[in-house]
């Protein structure tokens, strides 16, 4: 059972400030917003600068999706461990650690570029010791927001969150093409152990409220199989984990594997054509992000989720059948921003539907989502290869959409997901 709430805080929760910047209003989830930023915009320079050795390197497409693979490998070997890891041990503490460690390999990594700049393996190792970190680092985050804010505030404060990521999405990539330039691959190592420097300052600002340690007996095993037969048998839990499966394997590949072949194939254009299709995408993230975050009168939380999803393949689909690439940077903007939509939505009822003294666990499971990923990329790969980047674009698109009207006639647990029952319901279990 989450721990109790004392009559003070049931009061302050009743009487949170609504708006889209409420949860702001908290100085720790300003300090963790703070830090979940920087250490974003640490992530996307460490993708670019890595993405850019390898194929300076080896010039060879197939190396940059081994490095992928190695950082997914390392990401769904540790999460379900991090976990138990969340659920057992203090949360400050663990965070502290798990950057720090970042902090770490990518100052150590930095100096082993300018030992030796030629040797392709060590980058592979810092993936896959960058992916360890991130496999504790993930869901961790997802899990403090709901030990920061007051309930009735947390879907604004994951949106918030979720709007600090695609702000680096759409600039991050560019500043670390700028920086490799400017101080060179290992100067970027060092501008990331940088940033990590800068978000442990904002993590030693964070004060956590205790919590019981319900996960500290038994054995890792033993609180794993807890965390799964939790997703088992519950089914709004579940219903929203295989609805997180739908971006990773379907949507996610048309932004992320199919950019560059639209740049150059489709509009015939160059690095900035393809610069400006990923910024698109970002550009829509944030309005999304700060609509999600303004979201809280709307209590059917649920259709919010299935409309997203629903205009996110719709817009893709427009994407696909774009006749020039302004068109198509339009049609790119609104689908970055349904996918915002649909992303925080779905987080948000996720974590809801798990109680506290489970959520590090459960989240940790969640987390192997993205593992699916390279899956999804490869599927887009080879059906661009096999049909076009068009016509993968609308298959895929397509099966979106029909996830989102199958979901909206067959899943009363989907489609009637009301807010207020959520907070209600743990309220009285707390």
């Amino acid at each position: 059972m989450a721990p109790s709430r004392t009559p003070t805080t049931a009061v302050a929760e009743r009487e949170a400030p609504a708006g889209a910047f409420a949860a702001l209003s908290h100085p720790n989830f300003a300090w963790f917003l703070a830090g979940t930023t920087l250490s974003n915009s640490a992530q996307w320079i460490q993708q670019v600068t890595l993405s850019w050795l390898v194929y300076e390197l080896t010039g060879s497409g197939a190396m940059l999706g081994t490095l992928n693979l190695v950082r997914s490998f390392a990401t769904l070997g540790l999460a379900p461990m991090a976990g138990v890891a969340i659920d057992r041990l203090p949360r400050r503490r663990l965070l502290s650690a798990a950057n720090g460690w970042l902090f770490a390999i990518s100052f150590a990594f930095g100096l082993g570029i300018l030992a030796n700049p030629s040797l392709i393996w060590p980058l592979f190792l810092f993936a896959l010791l960058g992916g360890a970190g991130q496999a504790v680092t993930m869901p961790l985050t997802q899990t403090l927001v709901f030990s920061i804010v007051p309930r009735p505030l947390a879907p604004g404060a994951v949106a918030l969150v979720q709007t600090g990521w695609a702000v680096m999405r759409s600039i991050g990539p560019a500043i670390g093409g700028f920086l490799i330039l400017w101080v060179g691959p290992a100067g970027n190592f060092f501008v990331q152990a940088g940033a990590y420097a800068l978000v442990s300052m904002t993590i030693m600002k964070l004060s956590l409220p205790a919590r019981r340690a319900d996960a500290k007996t038994g054995s890792t095993g033993s609180s794993l199989r807890e965390g799964l037969s939790y997703i088992a048998k519950e089914k709004t839990t579940r219903a929203f984990l295989l609805m997180g499966w739908v971006l990773p394997l379907f949507v996610i590949p048309i932004f992320s594997a199919l950019p560059p072949i639209y740049a150059k194939d489709v509009f015939a254009g160059g690095p900035d054509t393809l610069g400006m299709l990923l910024s698109a995408v970002g550009l829509g993230g944030i309005a999304g992000g700060f609509v999600s975050a303004s979201l809280g009168g709307i209590d059917r939380r649920g259709l919010v989720q299935l409309a997203s999803l629903l205009l996110l393949g719709l817009s893709l689909i427009g994407f696909a059948l774009s006749p020039s690439l302004w068109v198509a940077l339009g049609w790119l903007a609104l689908a970055g921003f349904f996918e915002m939509i649909y992303l925080t939505s779905n987080q948000t009822l996720l974590q809801l539907s798990i109680p506290d003294d489970l959520r590090g666990r459960v989240t940790g499971i969640v987390s192997l989502n993205a593992g699916l990923t390279p899956i999804g990329a490869l599927i887009g790969g080879i059906g661009s290869d096999l049909f076009g980047p068009r016509m993968i674009t609308i298959l895929l698109s397509g099966i979106t959409v029909a996830i989102a009207v199958i979901v909206f006639f067959a899943s009363p647990t989907v489609r009637g997901y009301r807010l207020s029952r959520a907070l209600a319901n743990e309220s009285a279990t707390s």
